[in-house]
């Protein structure tokens, strides 16, 4: 992976991680143990320090960020969806930021919340635990229910799992030119509940949830 020290100070990758070899770290990064960073994400500690925790994943091509002398942080369990970005902020345990959303200085979002895709979580903003949270500037919509935290913990074990399969398995090759008839399928575990075909009920930014 492009790995840069700066000034002195090295990131640190825990052993157990799995790290893109195509995602940037550079200078105060902290990748915990069993952490998935995907490809093409960027964790430039140049000013403060960035840390994912334990069991955390930080998917393709996010952005963590920050100003000088704060940490930004992703706690254990924490799920950052696609093309996120995280300034500054910090993502308590089991939470979870969906894609393309930005989280700014100072917001602290509560554990086992969820932050709709494409969100605008202001500075300072704070969120109080099991939060649906979603608009431009984002607000809380309402508690989120117990099955669709447990959606959000079932998508997390599937890349906690994925570390494992990337680790043991993924090397570099050169395409098929076609198929091949005996093709396997690379399918994980459902991360869907029942009855949910591919998110909880009111985590689009532009979702009506009715009575």
């Amino acid at each position: 992976m492009p790995c840069y020290r700066l000034e002195g100070v090295t990131p640190v990758v825990h052993p157990s991680a799995y790290v893109h070899p195509t995602a940037v770290l550079i200078g105060d990064v902290i990748v915990g143990p069993n952490c998935y960073v995907g490809p093409g994400a960027v964790m430039r500690g140049d000013f403060g320090q960035l840390v994912l925790e334990e069991g955390a994943n930080l998917q393709d091509t996010c952005v963590m960020h920050g100003f000088p002398g704060c940490v930004t942080k992703v706690e254990q369990d924490g799920h950052i969806g696609h093309g996120a970005v995280l300034h500054g902020c910090v993502v308590k345990r089991d939470a979870m930021v969906g894609m393309n959303a930005v989280v700014m200085d100072g917001a602290v979002i509560g554990e086992r919340s969820i932050v709709a895709a494409a969100a605008f979580v202001k500075a300072g903003f704070e969120c109080p635990p099991q939060s649906l949270v979603l608009g431009s500037p984002a607000q809380v919509k309402r508690e989120l229910s117990d099955q669709e935290v447990a959606w959000k913990q079932q998508g997390t074990r599937e890349y906690q799992r994925l570390v494992g399969r990337c680790r043991e398995q993924m090397e570099p090759c050169e395409p098929l030119s076609e198929l091949d008839s005996e093709r396997p399928r690379l399918e994980a575990g459902s991360t869907a509940p029942k009855g949910t075909t591919h998110e909880p009920k009111g985590t689009r930014q532009n979702s009506e949830e009715s009575a």
